[in-house]
């Protein structure tokens, strides 16, 4: 017997993220007359023939929204299988936008808070979505091998006090007690600040200090088959292959690297922007951008389709 048509065709659509400086985001409700109605989903809709995915987008917000884009950034793709049809999600986080917002088809509307979403029901291809919404745009990397551990904790508290939410402990030249005793300060300082920590290359560790996941090295990704039983997990990526498997595993997260020249490995090959952009399309999970950056690289980031950046040095 043949798949029913309908199935078997992938519905490709645009949906947006508007996001406001408070890092809320808006939902909408699906009208009573259409599918899966009651609803909550990010606004958006049907890609037209011969539309790009930031074109529908521009369309969809103005005849659903009455607002006019100013500035768009490609974010996710992911592919989501429902009873009647399957869907290729193509997702843009929506920063600016002009034009007073209101319902130009009646349906209900709400600001969120990614770790408070209080509406109900969410429709289920946009669970992920929420959870990525969780993660800051900088992703901190420690550099105790320079620094220290008395200045580079003072530093870490700083940053923390200032907005600092994500920060990875990557310390490879200490002895696993020193590292231990270590994650439990950074661990303790940054959870009250609201922070999450990730552990590099050490789920077991991570489990016992209490933080937040682990980083996998590229090896450890190459090698494993299942993802580690850690809230979260992210991967070490260089290449798309890698990235593919980085999703396949399961990460909530990526890093892509080297984007640019770095200090630590002059002369290496580095992707350029353009080949991260092109890396980067079509993921289903957040990509950091990583490598000879800086805090004002941001913005080209988010243009090549990034989470944000993760920053080493330039962190401190």
């Amino acid at each position: 017997m043949n798949p029913q048509p309908e199935k078997t065709k992938i519905i490709e659509v645009s949906a947006a993220v508007l996001q406001r400086d408070d890092g809320s985001f808006l939902l909408a409700q699906r009208p009573p007359d259409k599918i899966w109605a009651g609803y909550w989903e990010f606004p958006g809709g049907k890609i037209e023939p011969g539309e790009t995915a930031h074109h529908a987008l521009v369309r969809e917000l103005h005849e659903e929204l009455g607002i006019t884009v100013d500035t768009a950034y490609p974010w996710l793709t992911r592919v989501f299988t429902y009873p009647h049809a399957t869907v290729r999600l193509y997702f843009f986080r929506v920063m600016t936008w002009s034009g007073e917002m209101h319902p130009h088809e009646g349906q209900q509307f709400s600001w969120q808070h990614p770790t408070e979403v209080s509406v109900d029901p969410i429709l289920p291809a946009n669970a992920p979505i929420l959870r990525a919404l969780e993660l800051p745009p900088l992703y901190a990397i420690s550099n105790v091998a320079e620094l220290g551990v008395e200045l580079f904790l003072a530093r870490l508290q700083a940053k923390l006090d200032a907005g600092l939410r994500l920060v990875q402990l990557r310390e490879k030249h200490l002895a696993r007690d020193e590292l231990r005793k270590l994650a439990l300060l950074v661990v303790a300082m940054a959870h009250a600040r609201g922070a999450k920590v990730m552990l590099n290359g050490d789920a077991t560790l991570a489990q016992e200090v209490g933080a937040d996941g682990v980083q996998l090295t590229a090896t450890q990704l190459a090698e494993l088959n299942e993802r580690p039983a850690v809230d979260w997990c992210a991967a070490s990526c260089h290449s798309a292959e890698e990235l593919r498997k980085a999703e396949t595993l399961g990460c909530d997260f990526a890093l892509l690297s080297p984007v640019l020249p770095t200090q630590s490995h002059p002369g290496a090959p580095h992707l350029g922007w353009e080949n991260f952009a092109a890396i980067a399309a079509g993921s289903s999970i957040p990509v950091y951008a990583l490598g000879g950056l800086a805090h004002e690289d941001m913005q080209t980031a988010w243009q090549h389709g990034a989470h944000g950046i993760a920053l080493l040095r330039q962190a401190w």
